[in-house]
């Protein structure tokens, strides 16, 4: 009994000890934001490198493909290897986020504009009507002329396929949605080696794609999501030092 009862005065005094050492630490961490649900980190480190999108165990990669530019030439998943780069789902009519989405783009490009590594590939949903004349009008609208950003057309069910089995982005024909089409307003960022990559969300997890729908100076849109453009920046300065 008395063997017993030193152990229980041992057991108090490790717990007593162990409260006052770690319980204050803990309790900074959570009153300085440092400690979120399940512990994991709440943003990504500035050096640390980005994650790799994977599906069923393996890293993905752009798939293949073969699509028409605003000067109709033909561009594949080729001409951007070695490139870091991003890529978009769009069309020219579209009357709500697309141009939101352009115009960050074109952000981007005066922001990398110095790097010969990077590059924007934008593909049409609509491409019985975007022709390549008519993406080249579109490009100089919006002022897209960097020798890396290719405003992309083809064949209609490729571009499909491409879109929602190669990337995993939404888009659809939608006749009762303004101007025709839908689709989730997603960039994907693609490494020099054509894998995507992306940053940790606030609970660990790889972030996949980036909003392109809402500028920095919004900072979030009416349901509260916040901007991404900001992010996005930093991520390709990442790949671009790698």
């Amino acid at each position: 009994m008395m063997k017993k009862k030193y152990a229980y005065i041992w057991v108090s005094l490790v717990v007593l000890v162990f409260g006052i050492i770690f319980v204050p630490r803990i309790i900074d961490r959570i009153r300085q934001g440092a400690v979120v649900e399940n512990d994991r980190m709440s943003e990504d480190a500035p050096g640390e490198r980005l994650e790799y999108i994977s599906l069923n165990g393996e890293r993905r990669r752009v798939p293949p493909f073969a699509l028409y530019n605003q000067d109709s030439l033909l561009i594949t998943d080729e001409d951007y290897k070695g490139k870091v780069y991003v890529v978009e789902f769009f069309f020219t009519t579209c009357p709500t986020i697309c141009p939101v989405m352009s115009r960050n783009l074109v952000g981007l490009q005066e922001e990398f504009r110095e790097f010969d590594d990077f590059g924007v590939a934008s593909i049409t949903i609509n491409p019985d009507y975007d022709t390549p004349g008519v993406l080249k009008a579109y490009a100089e609208k919006y002022g897209i002329d960097d020798m890396d950003w290719h405003l992309l057309t083809g064949n209609r069910d490729s571009i499909y396929r491409l879109a929602n089995e190669g990337f995993n982005i939404y888009a659809s024909q939608a006749p009762d949605v303004p101007g025709g089409f839908e689709h989730s307003g997603l960039f994907a960022l693609v490494d020099r080696e054509g894998y995507l990559r992306s940053r940790r969300d606030g609970f660990g997890n790889p972030l996949v794609y980036y909003r392109g729908a809402i500028t920095e100076a919004q900072g979030a849109n009416a349901e509260g999501e916040e901007e991404q453009i900001s992010i996005l920046k930093e991520d390709i300065r990442k790949l671009l030092k790698e």
